[in-house]
């Protein structure tokens, strides 16, 4: 409970909730990372096992811009390749350095 006079700023709270509603999984992040040494940072279709990457991982990293669609595969149309965003390699690059995430 707030003391008297003590101010509740919502701001402050709703962007601190943002901020880690934007960290990404440690599954986001093994995929994004996979991107940072490829050309043009293409992302895996498939983990380092052989399985495919779950699809609602690509997708929660397309939703948050970490990455994007590079182009459609005329072969398996329903499977999404991606590339990694400049939001995408920076977030990737600061949970590295220890810089959160």
């Amino acid at each position: 409970m707030a003391r008297k006079g003590t101010v509740i700023k919502f701001s402050d709270h709703a962007e601190e909730t943002e901020k880690q509603q934007r960290r990404p999984t440690p599954a986001q992040l093994l995929w994004l990372s996979s991107g940072v040494r490829q050309p043009g940072g293409k992302l895996p279709l498939f983990d380092s096992i052989g399985q495919r990457v779950d699809e609602r991982t690509i997708k929660s990293c397309l939703d948050h811009g970490w990455a994007e669609p590079w182009f459609n595969n005329p072969i398996k149309p329903d499977w999404l390749v991606c590339k990694l965003t400049e939001e995408g390699r920076t977030l990737v690059e600061e949970a590295h350095n220890g810089g959160g995430a």
